[in-house]
C-alpha cells in the first residue's frame, strides 16, 4: 500500500528482539527520543513508511524480510529494511558519519578524520535509502529526511520522484561557512539539500549557517532578512541569532528554511512525574542523600557533551569549598553511545578516572561525592531523580538541540528546582532562565554551579515558573517538517 507519508531514518522504529525463539517488535520505553516522536506523525495519515537499515549478513538471502507491516498505538505502518552488511554500516555510520561528518557538524576540526571515508559506499547506501522510499511514496507524498548520516537522500529522490514534497530535518547543529566546507564533498551534500522543498533546523543559528554555507557554494536568490521570533531569542547568549532568511532559490527551485526546536511530550512527563509512585521515589532519594543537596548530570558519552570538563569543575568546587564537603552529590549519568569506537572510549575512560581521582580525594566511609552511571536509567526512574533534584548541570560544549534539560524542567510539577545550561546548547536560546553558563570557561562553570546551589527560594521558583511555561509553548506538538503539513497534499504538480 503506498503511503502519504514517508519517514526515512537510519533506526528502525521500535526494539527488535528475541523472545522464546521468535522475533517481537517492542515499543520504545522513552516518550522523547526521535523515534517515538515521529511515530505520532502516523495517526494523521491513512498509511505511513518508515525506511531504515537493518544488519544482514547476506544482503542478497532471498529469506530475508525486507517489508514487516506494523499496528500499534501510532497506526498502521510499513517498515521497508535496507539489508547493509556490518562493513557497510561501518563505513556509512562509524566512519564516514562521526569521524569526518560529527566533528565538524560540532565544530571539533581537530577531531575531523577524512582519510578512511568511503565516499562511495556513503553515496551507494543514500541512494538506496532514496530509492527504498521512492517505492513507497504515493503520488504527492510527504517524504521526511532526518539527520545528516541522509544528507545525499533528497538529491537521489528528487530525481526519481520530481512529484514528492520533500523535508529534512537536521538534528544536530550546523556549523559555519569556514568549518563546513572543510568537507571536501560540500557542494554534493548541500546541491541536495537544495532539492528538499524544505529544511529544518532548530535554531536560528544554524539556519543562518546553511545560508551562509549555500551562498558560498552556489549562486542563490535569498530572501529578505527577517527579525528572529522573541521566543528564540536570548540576550547575551553564544547561539542567538537576530535575523533569519525564510527560503532560498537555486536554479528555479525554492527551498524553504525553517525553525523547528524540537521539544519534549510535557504532559506525558507532568503525568509520569505526579504518580504515587514517583512520589514515592521521590522520597526515598531524598533519604538516602541525607542533607545533602542533589545535583544531576545526565548526558552521553560523547566529546561534545563535555563530561570531563564538568567533572574538572566539580573537583574544583569541593577543593575551593570545603564547607560543601558531605554536602552535595554529583549523580553523573553518562551512557556510552558508540562502545566499538576508540574516541568513545578515550572519553569514558577519561570521566571514569576523574570520577575516581575525585571520590579518593574527598570521599568518605559515610559520603562519596560523585555516583557516575554509565548505563541508561529507566525513563520513569530518571523523572523520579528529576524531581528529586535540587540542580540539572547540563554543559555540553556544543549541542544541536538537548532534551534533558527540558525533561528536567517538564518534571519539575512542583515548582522547584534549578537548571544550569550550556550556552552552546540550542535549548539555551529558548530558556533564558536557566543559568547559562560557559562550559570552556573554568570560572564561569565554577560560579554556575555554586549560584545554583546557593539560589533562594523565590528566584528558583520564580525562574523555573518561567522555564515550565516556555518549554510547555513548544513541546512536541508545535514541532514538525517545518512549513510541510503532514497529510496536505503535493505542493505542485508532478
Amino acid at each position: 500500500m503506498a503511503s502519504d507519508l514517508v519517514i526515512v531514518y537510519h533506526r528502525q522504529p521500535y526494539e527488535e528482539v528475541e523472545e522464546n525463539g521468535k522475533i517481537v517488535f517492542r515499543e520504545n520505553k522513552s516518550p522523547n527520543g526521535i523515534v517515538p516522536t515521529l511515530k505520532g506523525f502516523f495517526g494523521s495519515v491513512n498509511h505511513g513508511a518508515w525506511v531504515a537499515w537493518k544488519l544482514a549478513e547476506d544482503p542478497a538471502n532471498p529469506g530475508f524480510e525486507q517489508r514487516v507491516e506494523i499496528d500499534d498505538a501510532h497506526g498502521r505502518y510499513t517498515v521497508s529494511r535496507l539489508p547493509l552488511t556490518e562493513h557497510q554500516v561501518r563505513e556509512f555510520y562509524h566512519v564516514s558519519s562521526k569521524e569526518a561528518f560529527w566533528p565538524i557538524l560540532h565544530s571539533f576540526k581537530e577531531r575531523y578524520n577524512y582519510d578512511p571515508v568511503d565516499w562511495e559506499n556513503f553515496q551507494d547506501v543514500n541512494r538506496r535509502f532514496a530509492q527504498a522510499a521512492a517505492e513507497e511514496a504515493a503520488e504527492g507524498a510527504l517524504v521526511w529526511v532526518h539527520d545528516y548520516n541522509l544528507w545525499l537522500v533528497p538529491g537521489y529522490l528528487r530525481a526519481i520522484r520530481p512529484d514528492l514534497r520533500i523535508a529534512f530535518t537536521h538534528h544536530t547543529p550546523f556549523p559555519s561557512a569556514d568549518m563546513f566546507n572543510v568537507l571536501p564533498w560540500r557542494k554534493q551534500i548541500v546541491e541536495s539539500l537544495l532539492a528538499c522543498d524544505d529544511v529544518g533546523f532548530h535554531i536560528p543559528r544554524y539556519a543562518a549557517n546553511f545560508v551562509s554555507v549555500v551562498r558560498s557554494l552556489f549562486d542563490v536568490e535569498v530572501s529578505p532578512p527577517i527579525r528572529a521570533p522573541d521566543k528564540w531569542f536570548t540576550e547575551g547568549t553564544a547561539l542567538t541569532e537576530r535575523v533569519m532568511r525564510e527560503t532560498i532559490t537555486h536554479e528555479g527551485h525554492e527551498t524553504g528554511v525553517s525553525i523547528c526546536p524540537l521539544g519534549v511530550a510535557t504532559e506525558f512527563i507532568e503525568t509520569r512525574a505526579r504518580r504515587p509512585e514517583t512520589e514515592a521515589r521521590v522520597k526515598e532519594i531524598w533519604q538516602d542523600l541525607g542533607p545533602a543537596k542533589l545535583i544531576l548530570s545526565v548526558g552521553r558519552t560523547d566529546y561534545t557533551k563535555g563530561g570531563a570538563q564538568q567533572l574538572q569543575s566539580f573537583e574544583r568546587v569541593l577543593e575551593a569549598k570545603p564547607d560543601l564537603r558531605g554536602r552535595v552529590r554529583l549523580m553523573h549519568v553518562s551512557v556510552s553511545a558508540n562502545r566499538n569506537m576508540s574516541s568513545y572510549e578515550d572519553i569514558q575512560t577519561e570521566i571514569e578516572q576523574i570520577a575516581g581521582r575525585i571520590n579518593g580525594r574527598f570521599g568518605t566511609l559515610e559520603w562519596q561525592p560523585v555516583a557516575l552511571i554509565s548505563r541508561a536509567i529507566p525513563f520513569d526512574e530518571l523523572v523520579s531523580y528529576y524531581r528529586a533534584a535540587d540542580v540539572a548541570w547540563i554543559t555540553p560544549l556544543a549541542d544541536g538541540m538537548n532534551l534533558v534539560c527540558k525533561e528536567f524542567v517538564a518534571s519539575r510539577v512542583d515548582g522547584e528546582g534549578v537548571l544550569v545550561l550550556s550556552e552552546f546548547a540550542g535549548a539555551a536560546v529558548e530558556l533564558s532562565d536557566a543559568l547559562i553558563v560557559n562550559p570552556f570557561s573554568n570560572r564561569a562553570m565554577d560560579r554556575g554551579i555554586l549560584q545554583a546551589l546557593e539560589m533562594d527560594g523565590m528566584e528558583r521558583r520564580h525562574r523555573m515558573e518561567r522555564l515550565r511555561k516556555a518549554v510547555a509553548e513548544n513541546d512536541l506538538s508545535h514541532w514538525g517538517p517545518g512549513r510541510l503539513q503532514v497529510g496536505a497534499g503535493p505542493k505542485r504538480a508532478a
